[in-house]
């Protein structure tokens, strides 16, 4: 089995089709990397994957909106077609199986929440405070007990 991950941008919102009676997201992710070029040039290249993300959980929708950051895993398929002009052309596509938002340059409907997960499962807006919790004056721990 091949695997692909993409972390990039939307280049537009997804869309919610249905094929033969099956639920399908489409969605494009951009990912541009930037190098310098063998004379010291600033260069950019920048690589579109479409993604096919076949699932009854669709709530994911909404939040995949244009600009939005995501990472997204799944089989990687190339597609070869014939261009306007006659010659062969090939794109690269996701047959996604996991799919999160990770940025928040866009933000979720009504929420506002960034981090809304395929699963339907959201994470909050700001992490939780933890406080240094001491252990009781009278608990003492064997130092040559080792849980291994």
């Amino acid at each position: 089995m091949i695997k692909l991950t993409v972390i990039g941008n939307l280049g537009k919102d997804a869309l919610l089709n249905q094929v033969n009676g099956k639920n399908v997201i489409n969605f494009s992710v951009a990912h541009t990397e930037r190098y310098k070029d063998s004379t010291g040039a600033q260069k950019e290249k920048t690589t579109w994957v479409e993604c096919a993300y076949w699932t009854d959980r669709t709530g994911v929708v909404p939040y995949l909106k244009r600009g939005s950051q995501v990472y997204a895993e799944g089989t990687p398929e190339l597609r070869h077609y014939t261009k306007n002009d006659g010659t062969p052309g090939t794109s690269l596509s996701l047959r996604v199986s996991y799919v999160q938002l990770v940025g928040n340059k866009a933000e979720g409907p009504a929420t506002g929440q960034p981090g809304q997960m395929s699963q339907g499962y959201s994470q909050p807006a700001t992490a939780p405070a933890y406080t240094d919790v001491s252990a009781p004056a009278d608990m003492v721990e064997p130092m040559d007990d080792l849980p291994f």
